[in-house]
């Protein structure tokens, strides 16, 4: 019974949030819309960005070498998905990461005479001499199946899902600040992890222990290194075929697996902070599984994570730092909630079942996640304070117009389930010594002064 409460939680958790989620969507499908936030769009400087943006996609569209209508329906598309609202939240964002997609794509159109001459013995000597050995080379001395599905996991499914998982997770419950910083931090960082390979073309492990040291040139296809032995293992040929036609072949360093695995730990672990050890902890199997595999050397995975350690913390926005990093995904605003035991600094009062959460943190929840609206009995507008009378167990001479013979208060003014409370919050100490306490069961009328007291006020006064 309470496995099957452990499961069930987190997913009744999950498909709140996502029902939440879904209905924070901008649903709009009207062009008009966007066209008007486009108006009324305050530029800056950073804007800038979309410039060098347009102008790289520019580029890599003219050297693909595809019909004209394929590369002329790229752009349109796109642009009808930024004109339509429901669609344009989705795309912007990911903008860095669909031109780090074409980049990669587009990559193997550059003319070979402009294409700088990969290197082959200039990452296996830095490793060397940084580290004192070839650290790569004997992490694949050994292999065994069971290494190899070990290495393969992260390396040949956890690359291409976990990213989308990553950014599910922080959709659903964190602020779209969170998500738009995690399309940028991503998308640039492989884009310019892309740009590196070609400007410094290095050969991988996997082409020393095929051609040794002799030096290379763009006809070498590539090859799927130790994924081989799984396209073996499960009597399949998709690494080899994947591999074999790599749009970037001498893309050893830095290396992308290393760059993304870090990012993807340095978020979740920002985000969700209970999470560190076990993000970290795949970080590290995949910094393995990348050298055990013969597709990268140790100073590829240094260079990745740096990458990846630069970029997060060059585009961490000031509003994501320290405790707003956690903030539900009601905005950042929510995060600063307070309730009224809070502000008048009282103990919330509990439920009188175990495990039962007092009202000021199911208002908190239900502010922070946007699961539901409040019932028409609590979701009554605020009174003014002056029109409330409290529920006393002595009615006091000065409160018969308010309230009924039978003790109930008279519907002249509108009930408010807060018209007991806030009376119960004031401290009858504190309120005593003005003459008069809610919370007591009397009236205390000030003592009259005498006709003496009053003159001789009255001279202090002239004086």
């Amino acid at each position: 019974m309470n496995v099957q409460a452990t499961l069930v939680q987190p997913l009744r958790r999950v498909g709140a949030a996502f029902v939440a989620a879904v209905g924070r969507l901008d649903k709009s499908l009207s062009p008009s819309d966007t066209l008007n936030r486009l108006k009324q769009h305050k530029w800056a400087f950073s804007d800038a960005i979309y410039i060098f943006q347009i102008s790289l996609a520019t580029f890599w569209l003219f050297i693909l070498q595809a019909p004209a209508f394929v590369k002329l329906m790229i752009p349109v598309l796109y642009a009808l998905a930024l004109l339509i609202p429901f669609t344009s939240q989705f795309f912007l964002p990911a903008g860095p990461i669909f031109l780090y997609l074409l980049s990669f794509f587009s990559s193997k159109y550059i003319p070979v005479e402009y294409r700088p001459t990969p290197s082959v013995v200039l990452l296996p000597t830095l490793e060397s001499v940084l580290y004192g050995a070839n650290v790569s080379d004997i992490l694949t001395r050994f292999t065994h199946p069971i290494l190899d599905i070990l290495a393969w996991v992260p390396y040949g499914v956890g690359h291409y899902v976990i990213p989308f998982i990553v950014a599910a997770f922080i959709w659903l419950f964190r602020p779209k600040e969170a998500l738009h910083f995690w399309s940028s931090a991503f998308g640039y960082m492989n884009l310019t992890g892309v740009l590196i390979q070609l400007v410094f073309p290095c050969a991988a492990p996997w082409y020393e222990l095929i051609y040794g040291l002799t030096p290379a040139d763009y006809t070498i296809r590539g090859s799927p290194g130790g994924l081989a032995r799984i396209d073996k293992l499960f009597h399949s040929s998709g690494y080899t075929t994947a591999f074999s036609n790599s749009p970037l072949v001498f893309g050893a360093f830095p290396s992308l697996h290393a760059a993304a695995a870090t990012m993807e730990a340095l978020f979740i672990s920002h985000f969700f902070p209970q999470t560190t050890k076990w993000v970290f902890g795949y970080a590290a199997v995949l910094y393995w599984a990348t050298m055990y595999l013969t597709h990268h050397y140790l100073v590829d995975v240094v260079g990745g994570s740096c990458l990846a350690v630069t970029f997060f913390y060059l585009l961490l926005p000031e509003e994501l730092k320290g405790a707003a990093a956690t903030a539900p995904p009601g905005g950042l605003a929510a995060a600063s909630y307070r309730s009224k035991y809070e502000v008048y600094d009282l103990e919330e009062p509990r439920g009188r079942g175990r495990g039962t959460r007092g009202n000021g943190t199911i208002m908190r929840d239900a502010e922070a996640y946007d699961l539901e609206e409040l019932s028409d009995r609590e979701s009554d507008e605020e009174m003014d304070i002056t029109f409330r009378s409290p529920v006393v167990p002595e009615q006091p001479s000065s409160a018969v117009p308010l309230i009924k013979s039978n003790g109930r208060a008279s519907p002249v003014k509108k009930s408010h389930r807060h018209t007991a409370s806030i009376a119960s919050l004031i401290r009858s100490e504190d309120r005593g010594e003005e003459g008069w306490s809610p919370i007591g069961g009397s009236f205390a009328f000030p003592p009259t002064p005498t006709r003496a007291q009053a003159d001789e006020g009255k001279g202090a006064r002239g004086s």
